[in-house]
């Protein structure tokens, strides 16, 4: 097959994006293109992105005519060897997220019921334990990155504590995840690393099973293969630590930089969870995520969809898109109806979304805690994000505070 040509207009989602105004951009690509927009990959690979909030709700829920199997995919002769989004977009997978049908219903609910049973005393325990750990190594500085040095180490070590992961293997574990989402040169390379430790993990489970994620995956009754468990697990630990990391990032922030929620940092912990959903509609951490593909040509949102076209949810476009956020002003007052997590068959396990949760608002209280009165060290128009079309989340956090003694393992 012959690539398709680019549409003249067509949207790159490889171009770096440090600092752009997403909200404008999403004004202007509904403004030139409708809910339903031409875009391009890495390579000037096709695809479409779905603005509209009613459209995605459509394509998350009918996943016959807009499949999660990449096999269908019509683009497939003109991806070379080492393209950077294989990791994301890979032909074959055997992980739950290219699984359809009833064997995707039975691995999902594979994937809740090992979640489900971690005991959340258990879950809230560890993310305080790594929160004060972490903190411990800058509060008597007086200044840090809150990216760097907390919101990207916490969930990792949090998520690899529960699979299973001793802490001396798991806290290495943050570079390979992050190359790997962040889907550039480095992202096989990440991918790779986080698939052996993940191949480690389980021998070392069958030898000595454990109460753990990782044990009660390999003894589910669905009868599971060792691939299909680590494959699983590197998703599980991939969506559940960049995505947490940038929640963190993205409230303090918010809480940081917004009066509706800086005036009440030192008035308790009711602006956190506040700010945390507000963050799911406005900021949310996953910005676009790839893909569905359409199984036989059909229309969606005045745009003719052939068989096999890739259609990427567009998230954040989505939880902006004016027909549903008429007034984007107002604060949503706890409204959950953000897409944020997904739609459908496909979304993220409530037992996943439960556990991030919980991490990210104990990273936040503790931090909040510890350093009641830390704030930016630089003017909040000098923030910036990280150059991904994927996850939003800032490149750094510089914070200053009133030194304090560590807790030196006090729990």
């Amino acid at each position: 097959m012959s690539q398709c040509p680019v549409p003249h207009g067509a949207v790159s989602l490889s171009a770096p994006r440090t600092g752009t105004d997403l909200v404008q951009l999403h004004r202007d690509m509904r403004r030139d293109h409708g809910a339903v927009a031409p875009a391009v990959l890495d390579g000037d690979i096709p695809a479409w992105l779905i603005l509209g909030y009613r459209e995605l709700h459509q394509v998350a829920n009918d996943p016959v005519l807009f499949s999660r199997d990449s096999d269908l995919w019509n683009q497939w002769d003109n991806i070379p060897e080492g393209w950077p989004l294989l990791p994301m977009i890979g032909r074959k997978q055997p992980s739950v997220l290219y699984t359809v049908g009833e064997r995707h219903t039975v691995r999902a609910e594979m994937i809740s019921n090992a979640l489900e049973s971690v005991d959340p005393f258990a879950l809230k325990g560890y993310a305080e334990e790594f929160a004060d750990d972490l903190i411990d190594r800058f509060c008597s500085v007086g200044r840090t990155d809150i990216i760097a040095e907390y919101a990207m180490l916490l969930p990792a070590r949090v998520l690899a504590k529960i699979y299973g992961f001793s802490d001396e293997v798991g806290a290495p574990l943050v570079g390979a995840l992050n190359d790997m989402i962040d889907g550039r040169e480095r992202a096989l390379a990440g991918q790779q690393h986080l698939g052996s430790a993940m191949a480690r993990l389980l021998a070392d489970k069958h030898a000595e099973p454990g109460e753990d994620v990782a044990t009660r995956m390999l003894q589910d009754p669905g009868g599971f293969t060792d691939e299909e468990v680590a494959q699983d697990l590197m998703v599980m630990m991939a969506a559940g630590h960049q995505p947490t990391a940038d929640w963190m990032g993205n409230s303090l922030r918010l809480m940081l930089t917004d009066d509706r929620f800086a005036a009440s940092l030192s008035g308790g912990r009711h602006s956190v969870g506040e700010a945390m959903n507000e963050v799911l509609w406005e900021d949310t951490p996953t910005q676009n995520v790839a893909g569905r593909w359409a199984s036989r040509d059909t229309h969606l949102g005045g745009r003719h969809i052939r068989a096999g076209d890739m259609l990427l949810l567009g998230i954040a476009a989505a939880n902006s898109d004016p027909q549903v956020r008429t007034d984007g002003s107002a604060l949503t007052g706890g409204n959950n109806a953000f897409l944020s997590f997904g739609h459908g068959e496909h979304r993220c396990p409530f037992p996943a979304q439960e556990t991030a949760e919980v991490i990210a608002r104990t990273g936040i209280e503790v931090l909040l805690d510890r350093l009641p009165d830390v704030d930016l060290a630089v003017p909040a128009d000098q923030l910036t994000r990280r150059p991904s079309p994927w996850l939003s989340g800032l490149t750094d956090l510089p914070v200053r505070f009133t030194p304090t003694p560590a807790h030196g393992g006090q729990k």
